[in-house]
């Protein structure tokens, strides 16, 4: 299992793009890998006839064999297991090749009872293929009963129609028991691009209603998982600063004026993005992070910016931000954007930000506090550019204004060192033409 991101623990097969016995070119692409950002397809680094050793759906941590390149001679290379697992796999629906909404992941039904075939983490639970799982509740069949003729035991579709054939099926009255308990099975894995099949289970007393459970992604794990460490272990706080917007409106509609479809006019985030790195070349303690006991100063300005898709929210990088003109930062911007809504995005891309801009604006959202990445001192939330009726002169007269908000580790930058990162920012937001070289 090849490391794709800086961040990546482990990885899930999503889909081979050749077979055991294929002869392989080095260069070629292999497999599409499931990671905690995204879907990445890996090539072959060396040349030789393929054998699969790890199947579609498996999880496995860096490292960890997936499959061997040799000369074709050992008779491994086209073994049966991979051939039945391929066979199964034309009945599973597959993610778009470079997808970045992922496949959600293969969550083992827990046993019945104590009895059937552990997973190979000893959990006690019964080892089946998504599709075997989903054609077993069909059916009826327990798996807990069923042999598996899979790689290690692991249960395949034909042997739960054998089962079927054989009147192995559950007891029917098993059902409602299984619909009321509270550890029900979670959902099977589903087609990529969609969210992942609910299980809908009955009112069971708690007056809710219908339960519609929904299994995560890999990578809505991951970020759940990220976000609850941040919270939890990050001693974050807020500040937050409305910046008058008028002069930076003016420069916008006469950058619009002069555009073409060559050269577009940049967005407000644009300006954002722009004004934060100059300013984090000011405050190098933004543009740093907290470790294990130590500050870690980042010698260059790589901003990240927040791209929401269909399920996920994904952070690529616009390097060397502060040494970008206002037109390549928005160029960028726009190209990053569009590769990772059309899951063209590159590990690269993903990796290396030391500080992170998120703009829910264009939803109306005037204010807001977002989450910081992990190794990095802050993040910084841009609200909706807005029009308010503000005092000049002593006249009260239209205004435009927009409320930017950073929250940062207390570790590594104090309450007045963030104040005046942000009342930078909005500085040279107040004047932006020192934004436009």
């Amino acid at each position: 299992m090849p490391r794709l991101s800086d961040s990546m623990e482990e990885g899930t097969i999503i889909k081979w793009l050749k077979a055991s016995g294929d002869d392989v070119q080095r260069g070629e692409e292999l497999v599409e890998i499931e990671t905690d950002k995204a879907n990445m397809t890996y090539e072959a680094d060396a040349s030789g006839t393929l054998e699969i050793v790890a199947e579609e759906g498996a999880t496995l941590p860096i490292g960890e064999t997936i499959a061997r390149l040799g000369d074709g001679s050992a008779p491994a290379a086209k073994q049966e297991a991979p051939k039945a697992a391929a066979a199964e796999a034309k009945d599973e629906p597959k993610a778009a090749e470079g997808s970045v909404t992922a496949t959600a992941e293969e969550t083992p039904a827990p046993a019945p009872s104590a009895g059937g075939d552990a997973d190979s983490n000893g959990n006690g639970r019964v080892k089946a293929s998504p599709v075997a799982r989903r054609l077993a509740e069909e059916l009826g069949v327990d798996l807990s009963a069923v042999s598996g003729s899979g790689p290690g035991g692991r249960i395949v579709k034909a042997d739960v129609q054998g089962a079927a054939d054989n009147g192995s099926a559950a007891p029917a009255e098993s059902a409602p028991a299984e619909a009321a308990a509270p550890a029900a099975a979670p959902a099977p894995a589903a087609p990529a691009k969609e969210i992942p099949g609910p299980v809908v289970s009955g009112d069971a007393g708690s007056g809710k209603g219908e339960t519609t459970s929904i299994e995560l992604t890999r990578t809505q794990q991951v970020i759940a998982r990220r976000m609850a460490e941040s919270k939890a272990t990050i001693p974050d706080y807020i500040v937050t600063t409305e910046v008058d917007m008028e002069a930076a409106v003016s420069l916008r509609e006469q950058m619009k004026a002069a555009a073409n479809e060559s050269r577009r006019a940049p967005s407000f985030n644009d300006m954002v993005v722009k004004a934060a790195a100059l300013a984090l070349r000011e405050f190098p303690k933004a543009n740093g992070g907290y470790k294990d006991g130590k500050w870690e100063l980042y010698s260059r300005v790589n901003v990240g910016i927040a791209v929401a898709t269909d399920d996920a929210l994904i952070v690529p990088t616009i390097f060397d931000a502060d040494k970008k003109s206002l037109g390549e930062i928005s160029k960028d911007a726009r190209a990053l954007a569009t590769r990772v809504r059309a899951g063209r995005i590159t590990p690269p891309e993903l990796s290396g930000a030391t500080f992170t801009v998120s703009n829910l604006g264009m939803f109306g959202t005037t204010e807001f506090t977002a989450i910081i990445t992990s190794g990095q001192a802050g993040i910084l939330s841009v609200g909706a550019l807005r029009d308010t009726p503000v005092v000049k002169d002593g006249q009260v007269v239209p205004g435009k204004r927009m409320n930017i908000t950073i929250a940062a580790d207390h570790r590594i930058l104090n309450g007045a060192e963030a104040a005046q990162f942000v009342a930078r920012v909005r500085e040279l937001l107040e004047t932006p033409f020192s934004l436009a070289f």
